[in-house]
């Protein structure tokens, strides 16, 4: 099965809500990622995605068909997060959903790593 690449609309709509949620250009590239389009696949599919990182995160949105999409964001290969949907039909929902949900966990994240500075300093105090 072959699937069609980003076309330039998509790529330009892409580039919009990214620009919208970041106030600045953020490179945004286009790239291939193999997946398993349906828990019964043996061998994976090859889709195009599109690829950015920025505030320490990295994102990918693969096109898994004609007006169907795929996403997720990490912070390493023991960190990865999806939107809780197997898929989209509408490009602009995917990316913007995937921006909030990374936007709600960074706040998260970097709410459990003050605490954690917290207490290990705490420690240390406690143990001079």
């Amino acid at each position: 099965m072959s699937i069609p690449d980003f076309t330039d609309s998509e790529f330009q709509l892409a580039n919009q809500i990214l620009l919208e949620r970041y106030s600045r250009l953020v490179p945004l590239q286009a790239v291939e990622v193999e997946l398993l389009l349906d828990p019964e696949d043996t061998e994976p599919t090859p889709c195009p995605a599109l690829y950015w990182n920025e505030l320490g995160a990295e994102f990918i949105v693969a096109k898994i068909g004609d007006q169907r999409f795929r996403c997720q964001f990490f912070y390493s290969a023991e960190e990865q997060f999806g939107t809780g949907r197997d898929f989209y039909d509408n490009l602009g929902d995917c990316i913007t959903n995937l921006l909030q949900i990374q936007a709600d966990h960074h706040g998260t994240r970097n709410w459990y790593a003050a605490v954690a500075r917290m207490a290990r300093t705490r420690a240390i105090r406690g143990a001079t």
